[in-house]
């Protein structure tokens, strides 16, 4: 797979986007984004529940069980691209924006905490 920017990826991405309301519909995709994203956490849940995985413990994960993670991964980031450009934006301003936040907030030493506006 070849690798692509965030706003190369969306655009791939949107062409197979097919859901009620289209460019109309900031529902649809917001709701989906969080099921996958629960999906993610399932995943993790398993892995816990099943495999003793735990934070702290030496635990190697394998092929198979991070390949599962990954495609889910790459629903949320789906999600996530179908969301922003029901908005009108693309992911490469979406990730930047993040980032200028992230970083700011590292300058200001303000990363752990809690607020939007730290």
């Amino acid at each position: 797979m070849a690798n692509l920017g965030l706003a190369e990826y969306q655009a791939h991405a949107m062409r197979t986007a097919i859901y009620p309301d289209r460019l109309d519909n900031l529902l649809y995709p917001a709701l989906k984004l969080a099921g996958e994203a629960g999906e993610v956490a399932e995943k993790v849940g398993k892995l816990m529940r099943d495999h003793g995985y735990s934070v702290g413990a030496n635990f190697a994960l394998t092929l198979e069980q991070k390949e599962s993670i990954i495609k889910e991964l790459g629903d949320v980031l789906w999600y996530v691209a179908a969301l922003a450009d029901e908005l009108g934006y693309d992911l490469q301003y979406v990730g930047g924006g993040n980032l200028d936040k992230l970083t700011g907030r590292l300058f200001r030493g303000t990363l752990g905490g809690s607020g939007d506006d730290r």
